[in-house]
């Protein structure tokens, strides 16, 4: 896998400026600090690193250099924790909602940081696919494929009025809940309410679904345990 350093900084998180299609569970927008910088995958964690580390490939539309669906995101869980049983002296694990969503904005305060037919795969463009990653234009950050493709897992619970009572800084999400959520929007996705950097998506943390994958976050053993 490769990754991106992200900078620390601070953003306003949830609804975008402008942006009429936000739902309630986007709203209020708050400002959110991110107090350290971190290091996030530069692409969707792809089928052949996931079946290089948990020797299989759940995934319906097959390719080696496409994001791997059909996880779980208890499946994620066990794809970080068999990466750190190897010992390279990081710390893998999903990003926050926060971190991922100052990730995926690249800077950018629009609700999509560029035109979606530039900068993402979705239901007017896939074919009804995914596709390999990295063929779209990336954000300012250099990430890619952070709206279209597959929707990615991120750590937290889901709280419908989390957003209201959020902590400022490195906020983490609810402490329980039924759901966790994904974030980003699919091929399958509508442009309307899903292809944008604010959407939520959320799901069981048990169930697989073939529009969704994940990317992970990374950190020096060192940091972690701070």
């Amino acid at each position: 896998m490769q990754f991106v350093s992200i900078p620390a900084g601070s953003f306003m998180m949830g609804c975008s400026a402008g942006d009429h299609e936000c739902y309630a569970e986007e709203k209020p927008t708050h400002r959110v600090s991110i107090t350290r910088p971190f290091e996030i995958g530069k692409y969707q964690v792809t089928q052949s690193e996931y079946e290089t580390v948990m020797a299989t490939n759940p995934s319906y539309s097959r390719g080696p250099n496409h994001p791997v669906e059909g996880v779980s995101w208890e499946d994620a869980q066990k794809f970080c924790e068999a990466v750190n049983r190897k010992g390279d002296g990081y710390l893998y694990r999903l990003p926050t909602e926060a971190e991922w969503e100052y990730a995926a904005r690249g800077g950018d305060d629009s609700c999509r940081y560029g035109s979606l037919d530039v900068v993402a795969w979705f239901r007017d463009n896939s074919g009804g696919t995914t596709h390999p990653v990295g063929e779209k234009k990336p954000n300012r950050f250099g990430l890619y494929d952070t709206l279209g493709n597959v929707w990615e897992w991120v750590q937290d619970w889901y709280g419908i009025t989390y957003y209201g009572r959020s902590p400022e800084s490195d906020p983490k999400g609810p402490l329980s809940g039924e759901y966790r959520v994904s974030r980003g929007g699919s091929f399958r996705g509508l442009v309307r309410g899903q292809a944008r950097v604010s959407s939520r998506y959320i799901q069981k943390p048990n169930v697989r679904s073939i529009v969704i994958g994940f990317r992970c976050v990374r950190e020096p053993v060192q940091e972690s345990r701070r």
